[in-house]
């Protein structure tokens, strides 16, 4: 299993999942030409992906996939009330239901319901086939809940929001209204939760904790990274901590019995 991610912010999601040479794309929040380029960095060809798969129906998770299904012929998957998306009229989708395990030949995606101000959104578990390596993936929650958790025991990688410092949004530019949205039941993640979350979560056969769609304006990859290591200072995790870009594509990230390589940040042209 190899994992990238390749953007992840308000401005656009995308997360690329390889298994034995199978590939998925989960979310699609860039459009088809930025998307390409992201891709090019490491090699993988955009006709190579076998499917896209979509977390919610937000614009910076869902705005470049009808775009890319029509391009390369990606077939799309997602729930019935993120298939409603105005980004994705007319496009063809498969859709499920939250909870359900999606099959491919090589890769097993199972969904789960997640807390967020969305119709139907979900995070999910990418299992490999053949080696039984597991990836979880978990962003754009306002809280964690007990699927959740269950979902996250015995990973190999955990990609997790850390969105925002809550003495940053508190006394941010932010209106009012759009704080209390963000740090709400159905809002986004702090870096206090993430930490807390992430310190139960955490085992020693983790080799990657990715911090996900940190917020431009209420955070910062320092202070989110800080947050997170004081969170799992004594804890069982021994493999490495990386923050997610909104401009720039890290990875790849591998499972391994041994202390995990660090992941690259690829240069973009």
């Amino acid at each position: 299993m190899k994992l990238w991610v390749l953007g992840s912010g308000s401005n656009g999601n995308a997360v690329l999942v390889e298994c034995d040479g199978s590939r998925i794309l989960i979310d699609c929040g860039f459009g088809t030409r930025t998307l390409a380029g992201r891709l090019k960095a490491i090699s993988v060809a955009p006709q190579s992906i076998d499917a896209c798969i979509i977390t919610h129906d937000h614009s910076d998770h869902v705005k470049g996939a009808k775009g890319a299904s029509k391009k390369w012929g990606w077939p799309l998957f997602a729930t019935h009330g993120t298939a409603r998306a105005a980004e994705l009229t007319g496009a063809k989708v498969h859709r499920f239901q939250p909870g359900m395990t999606i099959e491919f030949p090589r890769i097993t995606v199972q969904s789960t319901p997640t807390p967020h101000d969305a119709h139907e959104s979900v995070g999910f578990v990418v299992t490999g086939r053949s080696t039984g390596a597991r990836a979880g993936l978990f962003y754009d929650v306002g809280h964690v809940t007990r699927a959740m958790a269950k979902a996250c025991e015995s990973l190999d990688i955990l990609v997790l929001e850390s969105n925002h410092d809550e003495d940053m949004l508190r006394n941010g530019p932010y209106p009012r209204w759009l704080q209390a949205r963000i740090a709400c039941a159905t809002g986004h993640l702090s870096n206090r939760d993430s930490g807390i979350f992430a310190r139960q979560a955490m085992t020693k056969e983790c080799n990657h904790l990715v911090l996900a769609h940190l917020s431009e304006i209420n955070n910062t990859p320092r202070v989110a990274m800080a947050s997170m290591r004081s969170a799992l200072t004594g804890s069982r995790f021994k493999g490495t901590l990386t923050p997610a870009k909104q401009d720039a594509v890290v990875g790849p990230f591998t499972p391994g019995k041994t202390r995990a390589e660090k992941p690259l940040q690829y240069a973009l042209f």
